[in-house]
């Protein structure tokens, strides 16, 4: 696999393999783990959603409206959500998505309730959002800034709401101010107080996270594409992302992938992890797209993580592609052993979905 001067396609076809597996063990996006209305949802669906006004394929569009028209009332409410948490948030994303499809009123109201229900959401002292209100006091993670914001960004470009690019702003401001690490990374989360168990003294936990500091390399990508670009906040997002990105060029594995630690690739147990690869991998894509990174040195890593992505995407006995080399739904952990040693499994949420994303980048230009 090679990537061309000038953007050629990848002539892979792993958006359709994973999308159309998908599709054959989960013919309800609701059935997708681990609850019928959460983040993985949102975030299969988008790259649906892509993969839909690339491909045009009928099928991929249907598997979205059939989730949102089943979940959404034509009062507004939505089935499954609760504004509980910022993961609850992320999966209204799609829900824009469809009213900017169908115009229907019952998608304006439901998108709505999300929007409100940030009104009165948790915050730390500075106001950054928490990951929970009430299972995670004190605490922010950078899952949740993606998951939030997600939603909010959406939510502002499309119902003219232009606050939600400010508050988008403040919370890359937070999360960079409390869980910067060095080189641009980022830790995994904060604690207010140090009340977490994992938080150290300074409040903040103790590692890197590879799907962790993903989930920040995608906000940030998506935050240049959907806040105009004289905003503030646009150009918060492209500092940062570049700085992420300079620093991710330093600790890339000679496979093309990046480690479960991200910063201590020659550590004991340490491992490559493919989700949080897939996402940087995404990041890096669409940051030469825009052309925010230098081509030739950029290109380069960007074609090693492709292929290294493409080693742990196979196809099964039964004709489905699975994907190997993720943990699945990882919360918080307490150190370095815990983050290595978390089980790996087969077909991860995550795992799947950012491959999903960076295949349909990578193929089809989306």
């Amino acid at each position: 696999m090679g990537i061309a001067e000038g953007g050629q396609k990848m002539k892979t076809d792993y958006a359709r393999k994973l999308a159309d597996t998908v599709m054959r063990r989960f013919p309800r996006a609701d059935q997708y783990p681990y609850r019928s209305w959460c983040y993985p949802q949102g975030y299969l669906l988008i790259a649906f959603s892509r993969l839909w006004e690339a491909a045009e394929d009928r099928r991929y569009w249907d598997y979205i409206h059939e989730y949102c028209d089943m979940h959404v009332a034509p009062d507004g409410q939505i089935s499954g959500f609760s504004g509980n948490s910022m993961d609850d948030m992320m999966a209204g994303s799609i829900l824009v998505w469809m009213y900017e499809q169908t115009g229907e009123e019952k998608y304006k109201k439901a998108c709505r309730r999300i929007y409100e229900a940030f009104s009165d959401y948790p915050r730390t002292r500075e106001g950054g959002f928490l990951h929970g209100r009430n299972s995670t006091l004190g605490q922010m993670w950078v899952d949740g800034v993606f998951m939030g914001q997600m939603f909010y960004c959406r939510y502002g470009r499309t119902f003219q709401e232009p606050s939600c690019f400010d508050e988008t702003g403040r919370q890359l401001e937070l999360i960079y101010r409390y869980c910067y690490s060095h080189d641009g990374l980022l830790l995994h989360a904060y604690s207010q107080d140090c009340l977490a168990d994992w938080a150290g003294t300074d409040g903040r936990s103790s590692c890197v996270w590879s799907e962790g500091l993903g989930w920040y390399a995608l906000i940030l990508s998506e935050v240049i594409d959907l806040v105009p670009q004289d905003h503030p906040t646009s150009v918060i997002a492209k500092r940062q992302l570049l700085e992420l990105l300079e620093g991710l060029r330093k600790v890339q594995d000679e496979s093309g992938l990046w480690y479960q630690v991200v910063d201590r690739p020659g550590d004991e147990d340490n491992w490559c992890d493919v989700s949080g690869s897939a996402m940087f991998a995404y990041a890096i894509w669409h940051a030469l797209k825009l052309g925010l990174a230098g081509e030739a040195e950029y290109r380069q890593i960007l074609e090693r993580a492709y292929e290294g992505i493409g080693s742990r995407i196979r196809q099964n006995e039964d004709g489905l592609w699975d994907v190997y080399g993720s943990c699945d739904g990882l919360c918080v952990q307490k150190n370095y052993d815990a983050y290595v040693h978390y089980p790996q499994v087969v077909n991860g949420k995550e795992a799947v979905c950012g491959c999903l994303w960076a295949a349909v980048a990578m193929e089809w230009g989306q």
